[in-house]
């Protein structure tokens, strides 16, 4: 399936810190951008970090207060979460404020990819690559959350043109699909089980879709037989394979 990629959703007008950048002129630009977030780079674009609003806060909030009591025990300060708050804690400009390595994607990457990646890394925002590895854009959360605001008819028409018609060589009256909140029913009989296997799992890959009702019957009993044994055809040779 044809999924958008993350430059055609990214930001390209990016705000962007140095290493040497004072603590003072980030915190100006988070606010006077309005956004949480922003990429470090070095001289050749090159993404080194993040800094974020939280990083900013850890250095406050680990910045002892003049009538705080010095502490008995210093053995958390071993940790290695206790000696990164406490060079946030110590720092001046965005280098020593900054997480790294920075988790990136590149342009080329579809938005299903950006969109694990920040959910793996627990990220809302994604500095973007170009084939270089220099700064493109970047990407963020309410980017990529777009493709669930598809139309349900623009997702009526992928599902017949891309799974039926060009996936499965089926003609769009074989099977009736609607969509109703971005959730597909799929209804009608189809010659194999696969089949009904493959439509069902194509349509889930689509842009939009949130949920698929399966409704569909087959002819034939073929989840049985070896893969080498069915006869492939369009673009679900793949997922036949898989199955």
């Amino acid at each position: 399936m044809r999924h958008p990629k993350v430059g055609s959703v990214m930001t390209v007008d990016v705000v962007r810190a140095r290493y040497g950048t004072p603590f003072k002129e980030v915190a100006r630009l988070l606010a006077d951008h309005r956004i949480s977030g922003l990429p470090v780079v070095d001289d050749h674009e090159h993404v080194i970090g993040v800094v974020s609003e939280t990083d900013l806060m850890v250095h406050q909030a680990e910045t002892p207060l003049p009538y705080d009591p010095a502490p008995r025990f210093r053995l958390p300060a071993l940790t290695a979460g206790a000696r990164r708050r406490a060079a946030k804690a110590r720092a001046r400009t965005a280098g020593g404020l900054m997480t790294a390595p920075a988790v990136t994607v590149h342009a080329q990457d579809t938005v299903i990819e950006a969109a694990r990646t920040m959910v793996g890394h627990r990220v809302n925002r994604l500095p973007v690559l170009d084939e270089d590895d220099r700064l493109a854009g970047i990407v963020t959360r309410h980017d990529l959350l777009g493709m669930f605001l598809r139309t349900d008819a623009e997702i009526r028409e992928e599902v017949i043109h891309e799974v039926l018609e060009r996936g499965l060589w089926l003609a769009p009256a074989d099977i009736d699909v609607s969509v109703t909140g971005g959730v597909v029913t799929l209804r009608g009989e189809m010659e194999r089980k696969s089949e009904t296997q493959i439509a069902v799992s194509m349509t889930r890959t689509i842009d939009g879709v949130i949920d698929v009702v399966d409704r569909l019957t087959h002819r034939f009993e073929d989840s049985r037989l070896e893969n080498d044994a069915r006869v492939p055809h369009g673009v679900a040779d793949d997922w036949l394979r898989k199955l």
